[in-house]
């Protein structure tokens, strides 16, 4: 929010008003006191299309290689020397991100008046998320900020491209698919019937499999709106299962069974949750605050739920590698190579060749499976477009057959 002020400044004795942007009015107030103003008028600007800044972002509000960047400059800042003041105003200016540069600016203000860099950087978590929140505030804590901006690029790094990876392995079965359904809809409803009663008009019998797709033909034209409402249907019921906490466990056990792409995304999954708990013990973050975290980012209610266990595990004295034991979820070589690492006091190390085995793993099953999928689903949909265009030309010979 944008609020305009007016104070007195204890400093000068001089009137001072202008704008600035807060999350709440009293956050605004905090800054105004800290900058040392008698605040005598404090209001928040309603939007209106003369003070209203048009700004329309599709997607993030920063990609993620501005963002690895960032870390790696402030990194680079800080082990120079640079305070971290002076870095945040430098790499505003260099961010090409509006979002991000208004961000940065704000946080330069914040940090200048006393503010810590993590309390500040949490006020916009579209930018910030709590994993780069709770590992900056470790790294203030422990004065060991420029290894965490490097740990912060890193794993923001890896995470995405393993993201790109299974992405890339995932379009192209959608985008034939969808092409499919859409030849196959340009098939029946147009091409097929104009080319049936051509050939019906001259006579003949018609063979079993043309009148099957004659049927499904005449049901796409005349009945379409079932089909549609069928989808609405699935669509709202996916989406109110998804909401219960229940049907969306669910939900999520089905997809780790599929097969060839449920172990690809609990390959994916193993990987993310590894690298994060990586990242967070590294910079001396909680162990129940990484596990609660690693459980937000693991993004599969069956994985969350090993990681709540494992909680509750250490809470009562058990270490973290029991309770991942004794769940499916998390093979045995994961189990192995923690139970060593809490044993030798590197649990840290561990987890990151962990995650280092799995992201290598995600990316040679994804460049398999692209290289598997292309053919096969070339194959499926020569084979649909071949069947539809047999069930055409097969009146074609019972005609032949009724002229000799």
């Amino acid at each position: 929010m944008e609020f305009k002020y007016k104070g007195l400044d204890a400093r000068s004795g001089k009137e001072l008003k202008g704008k600035l942007t807060a999350v709440t009015q009293a956050q605004a107030t905090e800054q105004l006191k800290r900058k040392g103003l008698y605040i005598s008028e404090l209001k928040e600007m309603k939007a209106t299309g003369l003070n209203t800044e048009i700004n329309i972002t599709i997607g993030p509000p920063v990609k993620n290689q501005d963002f690895v960047v960032f870390c790696r400059q402030l990194a680079t800042l800080l082990n120079a020397g640079t305070p971290i003041v002076d870095a945040i105003s430098l790499l505003s200016d260099q961010v090409s991100s509006k979002p991000f540069k208004d961000a940065l600016k704000t946080i330069y203000q914040d940090v200048r008046s006393g503010t810590s860099f993590s309390q500040s950087c949490a006020q916009f978590p579209k930018i910030f998320d709590k994993i780069f929140i709770n590992m900056v505030l470790a790294g203030e804590t422990s004065g060991d900020m420029e290894n965490v901006m490097n740990r912060l690029a890193t794993f923001y790094e890896k995470s995405h491209r393993v993201k790109e990876k299974v992405k890339s392995a995932m379009v192209y079965p959608i985008a034939v698919s969808i092409v499919a359904v859409i030849v196959v809809i340009i098939l029946l409803t147009k091409v097929l019937p104009t080319m049936l009663d051509n050939l019906l008009n001259v006579g003949g019998e018609i063979p079993v499999p043309t009148k099957i797709v004659m049927a499904i033909s005449d049901f796409l034209i005349e009945k379409w709106y079932i089909l549609v409402l069928l989808t609405v249907l699935i669509v709202t019921g996916f989406i109110a299962t998804r909401r219960n906490p229940k049907g969306r466990y669910t939900l999520d056990l089905i997809a780790l069974k599929i097969p060839v792409f449920g172990p690809l995304m609990q390959k994916t999954i193993l990987a993310r949750v590894s690298r994060t708990m990586a990242s967070l013990f590294a910079s001396s973050v909680p162990v129940l605050q990484t596990l609660t975290m690693s459980s937000e980012v693991a993004g599969n209610e069956v994985i969350a739920k090993v990681l709540d266990d494992a909680k509750d595990s250490l809470r009562s004295g058990e270490s973290l590698s029991t309770p991942l034991a004794e769940s499916w979820v998390f093979p045995k070589i994961i189990t192995h190579m923690i139970r060593i690492g809490e044993e030798t006091g590197q649990l840290d190390t561990m987890l990151e060749k962990i995650a280092d085995f799995y992201e290598d793993d995600v990316e040679e099953m994804s460049a398999r499976l692209s290289t598997i999928l292309e053919p096969l689903m070339i194959g499926v949909l020569g084979g649909i477009v071949g069947l539809i265009v047999m069930a055409a030309m097969l009146p074609m010979f019972s005609i032949y057959e009724n002229f000799k």
